[in-house]
């Protein structure tokens, strides 16, 4: 007997950590019912009073149903009754927009129909079926919709605590580093391993740029180390004394940029009840570090480079600017030069930031410094931990350069304190830390005595870095039972973002629906 749809929706749903991927997997299993709509997710954020799209899935054209939209002064901050009473409201997107302003985006057109997702106090959510024609709402559809509501209403209420707590820690997160800045205090993560080998490009690049107040632009993959780079910018220049503010760009909500990067007078809106500093006025005097600036919409582009350009912020809701003398280091990820291509990041803004462009190597170009980064996170991992130090071993060593670190740095980290876990104080237990991964068979090579292992290209000659990735991937998958994202997850079984982990898997031609139950590999 084959398991009901709401069972199948809460075992799939329930796999997925973020709500996109929890929507997107919800519509793959109702398939064909849902195959030529677009199906939404709209959140109230009621401080601000917005609703905004946090999911979206189904037909590619689904313009209409992004973005945030407010809830205009003296509209009710709740469901519409009718919505709250039937739970499904079937209606005319543009009569419903009218009459219940933000709960549909405005550009929103033709039938849609609404469910209730969740109408408590601190959780409002609808989701959204568009592309609907006149007469498709049937009774087969609602008992679709009814399947699916209760599995992605829960996935909704996770994403709510989860973007909470990743506004309260980056909060604290600022201020720790700005206190930490001004008392003059550094931590282990701020040391630059390989600053004399791998790095030794970039930090004469450091050196030459520090004295000066010029916006430096940071280059390179996720986890290659830009913030400690650009610490050590700041610690170089004349503004040492003053505060190191990182801003995560990628974190922060559309509506909010504003607020968060130039502050807001109390009463500026809905929920400002006391006046609030930006992050350019809390840099004030030192180095505002905007990372994943890539992120950034377009409008915030055009807010941001004007600051850049004369020195001022006027906080939302003010009516005298505020001069701030800050010097703002970016980082991305991304190929800035194609999103200008395709009108994604403004070139005005790229000539600004891009007064001196820094290239950091991926840890895959400067493996010779993967031995001593490997001890100084073993250092951390046995601090962090209160465990005694333990050394990677030679064999260590040589599992370690033979892996190919799509999460480089940050991946390592992760892999060293896994190990340091594993190994219970006794010793780096790196093997089961990377997955048991078995290399190709090869011949053994020797290190000359009082060589580090791995220094020297032939002694990592296991397999191409491709071939001992893929094989780290599907050994985690396979633990995983295909799962790449969410608590059971591949990616956090190999201490990496999943998106990045997805990125690595498309380029490798590794599907992770083969490693499911009852999936064979083709």
């Amino acid at each position: 007997m084959s398991e009901s749809l709401s069972l199948r929706l809460w075992r799939e749903v329930g796999r997925h950590d973020d709500l996109q991927s929890a929507l997107s997997a919800a519509v793959e299993i109702v398939g064909d019912d849902l195959s030529r709509r677009v199906v939404a997710i709209r959140y109230l954020i009621a401080e601000h009073r917005l609703w905004e799209t946090v999911a979206i899935a189904g037909n590619a054209s689904h313009g209409p149903l992004v973005g945030t939209d407010p809830v205009s002064e003296g509209s009710s901050m709740t469901l519409p009754a009718e919505l709250r009473r039937q739970r499904t409201v079937p209606a005319d997107a543009k009569t419903f927009a009218r009459r219940y302003p933000g709960v549909l985006p405005n550009a929103a057109q033709g039938p849609v129909l609404l469910a209730v997702l969740s109408d408590e106090p601190h959780v409002t959510g609808v989701l959204v079926f568009s592309g609907l024609g006149k007469q498709e709402v049937s009774p087969k559809l609602r008992g679709v919709v009814q399947a699916m509501t209760e599995p992605l209403a829960s996935a909704l209420r996770h994403h709510v605590r989860q973007r909470d707590a990743m506004t309260l820690r980056e909060a604290a997160e600022a201020d720790r580093r700005s206190l930490l800045s001004k008392l003059g205090r550094s931590e282990i993560s701020d040391v630059v391993v390989g600053a004399d080998a791998g790095l030794r490009d970039v930090m004469e690049r450091v050196a030459q740029v520090a004295r000066s107040n010029a916006p430096v632009l940071l280059l390179g993959e996720t986890g290659s180390g830009k913030e400690v780079v650009a610490r050590e910018v700041h610690r170089g220049s004349d503004r040492a004394a003053g505060p190191f503010v990182r801003v995560n760009c990628g974190a922060i909500p559309g509506d909010l940029i504003d607020s968060e990067l130039f502050g807001h007078e109390r009463g500026s809106f809905t929920g400002a009840v006391s006046q609030r500093k930006g992050w350019f006025e809390r840099a004030d005097g030192g180095t505002l570090f905007l990372d994943e600036v890539a992120e950034l919409p377009l409008p915030a582009q055009v807010r941001l480079l004007r600051v850049l350009q004369d020195g001022l912020v006027l906080r939302v809701g003010g009516e005298e600017p505020i001069t701030v003398d800050v010097r703002v280091i970016a980082a991305t990820n991304q190929d800035l030069r194609t999103m200008m291509r395709e009108g994604r990041f403004r070139e005005d803004l790229w000539y600004r930031l891009a007064v001196f462009p820094i290239n950091l190597p991926s840890l895959r170009d400067r493996i010779g410094d993967l031995p001593a980064l490997a001890m100084h996170f073993a250092q951390r991992a046995a601090a962090r931990l209160g465990l005694p130090v333990r050394t990677p071993t030679e064999q260590d060593t040589r599992l370690l350069c033979a892996y190919g670190w799509p999460g480089n740095i940050r991946e390592l980290g992760s892999v060293i304190e896994r190990a340091a876990i594993l190994g219970n104080g006794r010793r780096l237990d790196v093997s089961n830390a990377l997955g048991t991964v078995s290399p190709a068979p090869t011949r053994q090579l020797q290190v000359p005595p009082g060589e580090p292992p791995g220094s020297r290209p032939e002694a990592r000659a296991f397999a191409t870095l491709d071939e001992q990735a893929r094989a780290h991937i599907e050994s985690a998958l396979g633990k995983c039972l295909g799962r790449v994202d969410g608590p059971f997850g591949a990616a956090l079984l190999l201490g990496l973002n999943a998106q990045t982990l997805r990125s690595r898997m498309k380029k490798l031609g590794i599907d992770a629906a083969s490693f499911r139950p009852g999936r064979t590999g083709g």
